[in-house]
């Protein structure tokens, strides 16, 4: 649905990119080869992002580095259209929301890079969990998603374990009641 409103392609990956998970940064080379398109195309879509405030830029080591800016007004609308278009809301409504006895769910890797594939990585924080019935909502949250699910469960003492740096990790709930907040 998203690229029947948006009709560059770059656009939206760019889109995907930063506003999926706001501490995602890049550069205008490292953009071309993951996007495998040109520069000009993409530098194009960049200043466009970049006249609408809606990224920030500095130049680190004659580098010109991107990231979102979390303070754009627009900035949240985005971020949740984009968890929307990519099913990741689905997922937190169909299986976070009921797994039970959960502190936190990260999604990592791809998806929390902006790069959706076919295959999500969740890791769901908390003790006590009934795999069983986590088993069966994964599965079917998987008939009505794009994607496969891959999970694990830690405790709150193992999840730093689990966790690669906060570009590859992506924050998707938290229980308010939850003492590690």
């Amino acid at each position: 649905m998203l690229d029947s409103l948006i009709t560059s392609k770059t656009r939206i990956k760019l889109l995907m990119k930063f506003f999926i998970n706001s501490e995602t940064t890049a550069y205008l080379r490292n953009l071309s080869n993951e996007f495998g398109e040109s520069t000009n195309g993409i530098r194009q879509e960049l200043n466009r992002f970049e006249d609408a405030q809606l990224i920030d830029s500095e130049v680190i080591q004659n580098k010109k580095i991107y990231k979102a800016n979390t303070h754009h007004p627009y900035y949240q609308d985005i971020h949740h259209l984009l968890l929307k278009f990519t099913g990741i809301d689905q997922l937190v409504e169909m299986v976070v929301s009921r797994v039970g006895m959960l502190d936190k769910a990260f999604i990592i890797n791809d998806f929390a890079q902006g790069k959706p594939g076919n295959v999500l990585d969740l890791v769901l924080v908390g003790n006590s969990f009934d795999q069983d019935y986590l088993h069966q909502l994964v599965l079917k949250a998987e008939d009505q998603l794009t994607f496969k699910i891959r999970y694990i469960t830690v405790s709150p003492s193992e999840v730093q374990n689990f966790l690669p740096d906060k570009t590859k990790s992506l924050l998707i709930w938290t229980n308010p009641t939850s003492e590690l907040n």
